[in-house]
C-alpha cells in the first residue's frame, strides 16, 4: 500500500512539474501570441464595424492593411516547417491582399472581403490550435 502510494505521490509530483516547465517553455517566446492577438484586435474591429453598420472605407482600410503586414510574419515567428501551415499562411496572405485590392467602401463590401479571411483563419486554426 506505501509502495502504491509513493508511486501515486511521484506520479503527481511530475506532472505538476512537467507542467510548470510546459508553461515557462510557452511563455518564453511571447511572438506567436503576440501576432494573434493583433490579428484577432484588427479582425476584431472590422466585425464591429459590420455589427454596428458603420463601415468607414478609411478605417476598414486601415485595418486590412494592419493585417496583411501582420500576416507576413506568421511562417517566421511560429517557425512551423509543413508545408500545409506555409499554404495556409500563404492563402491567407493572398486573401489579405485581395481584400486590400477590392477597397471595400460599404458594409456589404467588407462583409465580402472579410469572409475568405475568417474561413481560412478558421481552418488554421481547427488544424494547428
Amino acid at each position: 500500500m506505501r509502495v502504491v502510494l509513493m508511486l501515486l505521490l511521484g506520479l503527481v509530483i511530475g506532472v505538476l512539474g512537467t507542467a510548470q516547465v510546459m508553461n515557462v517553455l510557452a511563455a518564453r517566446n511571447p511572438m506567436p501570441k503576440a501576432v494573434m492577438v493583433t490579428m484577432g484586435y484588427h479582425m476584431g474591429e472590422l466585425s464591429h464595424a459590420l455589427k454596428a453598420r458603420q463601415c468607414d472605407a478609411a478605417k476598414s482600410q486601415h485595418h486590412l492593411e494592419r493585417m496583411q503586414s501582420t500576416a507576413t510574419d506568421i511562417v517566421p515567428v511560429f517557425g512551423i516547417d509543413e508545408k500545409m501551415f506555409t499554404d495556409k499562411a500563404g492563402e491567407l496572405q493572398t486573401r489579405l491582399q485581395q481584400a486590400v485590392q477590392a477597397a471595400p467602401a460599404d458594409c456589404a463590401a467588407l462583409a465580402a472581403a472579410i469572409k475568405p479571411i475568417g474561413d481560412t483563419c478558421k481552418s488554421c486554426h481547427q488544424q494547428y490550435r
